[in-house]
């Protein structure tokens, strides 16, 4: 009798300290990356450099650490689609399935989409600038019909099933973290159930996401920096949820605190 409850108790605690890992990787550098132009909604494609960050960096480094998945989560924006693309192919796991969605999207910039940020913090100053970047609260003035991308994005037919209520002319970060919310708990569900879950999403909403991974708090969130196509790794208790030992950035370490650094730059 002993040894069975003890081989009981055993069996319960092995299930209680299962972990399971989910990976978040922001899209490779885009065409708007390139040229130092805020994006958001835009549907900017991948640069030819964002095109190889996806494979040299991303996917060369999640196959050094011998990722493997099960689904693939991105937004409707092609960067992050063809980083996906990019990625499975290198990692030659084309046939997982994808999921698009909306709620993934980048966060919505406003009237400051296709505006070039140095150009802009010569106008308004940079603490305005890094205020509609970085603040928590900081929100860029709606997106008009003045603006050269306003009806690509409003009738982009990737955005069909967006509620007409909640397609956003410009978004805060708070109101993004808001947005991504539902969406992330589907996701933990099923990292939790066991699914090996590669997230392939944009910086703002990537900072979103860690927000609601690891508990920052607002002050916290506005100074973190995620690169291009640096794999992120969590690892979760299956049984409490909780995240089990440290947050793993993927890759040379010089390199990623370097582009962290470009990241949080107005540029150039």
């Amino acid at each position: 009798m002993w040894i069975t409850w003890k081989l009981l108790k055993q069996k319960v605690n092995n299930l209680m300290s299962r972990t399971n890992q989910l990976v978040l990787v922001r899209h490779g550098e885009s065409e708007f990356n390139l040229k130092n132009l805020f994006c958001g909604w835009h549907d900017a494609p991948l640069s030819a450099g964002g095109l190889e960050e996806a494979r040299i960096l991303a996917a060369a480094n999640l196959n050094e650490a011998n990722m493997v998945f099960d689904k693939v989560y991105c937004s409707k924006l092609c960067r992050s689609r063809t980083t996906v693309e990019a990625i499975l192919s290198e990692m030659q796991c084309s046939f997982l399935p994808i999921v698009s969605d909306w709620r993934l999207n980048e966060r919505h910039y406003g009237n400051l989409t296709g505006v070039n940020k140095r150009v802009l913090a010569n106008q308004y100053g940079e603490e305005q600038v890094q205020f509609w970047r970085r603040n928590y609260d900081g929100l860029p003035p709606p997106i008009n019909e003045s603006n050269i991308y306003y009806y690509q994005i409003a009738n982009n037919p990737a955005f069909l099933d967006v509620p007409p209520n909640e397609f956003p002319l410009t978004e805060s970060m708070r109101m993004c973290v808001d947005r991504v919310a539902p969406i992330w708990l589907e996701i933990k569900k099923e990292v939790l159930m066991g699914a090996r879950i590669l997230l392939v999403v944009h910086g703002t909403v990537a900072r979103a996401l860690i927000k609601h991974i690891e508990g920052f708090s607002e002050e916290q969130i506005e100074k973190v920096n995620i690169p291009n196509s640096v794999p992120i790794v969590y690892e979760f208790n299956m049984k409490s949820g909780q995240l089990v030992g440290d947050v793993k950035y993927l890759g040379d370490s010089q390199y990623i605190e370097k582009m962290k650094k470009k990241v949080a730059a107005i540029g150039d």
